[in-house]
């Protein structure tokens, strides 16, 4: 692969737990704290669960659009993709793993339509290409 960009990230302090992550330019700088549900306290901070979440929609809303515009029907102006990013103990073994789950809605399309462009929006995607195999996905249009 020919790389034409890279993200520059650090994470610094207590990781997930009263850490700080921020980009190398500057335009990302945020506080991390572990929610409650995975025992943590909770706070301020945001997490890695999250910041996967709204890249992977942004990513996967840009996919769509490409191929419905290619397709030559184009996703409605309003179109959103809601990103949920689940994680839990990893079944295969040791560790950890995640689930994606993403939904489409205000798309203005007709139900098969639209059906058709998430999948292929799904190979596009740099997020679902990264994840295949090891993630599982569940994509969805209302």
């Amino acid at each position: 692969m020919e790389v034409i960009y890279r993200a520059r990230a650090t994470a610094s302090g207590g990781g997930r737990e009263d850490g700080r992550s921020s980009t190398d330019d500057g335009k990302i700088d945020v506080r991390l704290s572990v929610p409650p549900e995975m025992g943590g306290k909770g706070g301020d901070g945001t997490n890695p669960e999250q910041l996967f979440a709204t890249g992977y929609a942004a990513c996967y809303l840009g996919a769509l659009r490409l191929v419905s515009g290619k397709a030559g029907t184009p996703v409605g102006p309003d179109t959103k993709v809601a990103a949920g990013i689940g994680i839990g103990k990893n079944t295969r073994g040791e560790g950890f793993n995640l689930d994606v789950v993403l939904r489409v809605s205000d798309h203005g399309l007709e139900r098969t339509v639209i059906d058709d462009l998430i999948q292929k929006a799904h190979q596009v995607c740099p997020y679902s290409n990264a994840t295949r195999g090891n993630v599982d996905v569940a994509l969805s249009a209302v």
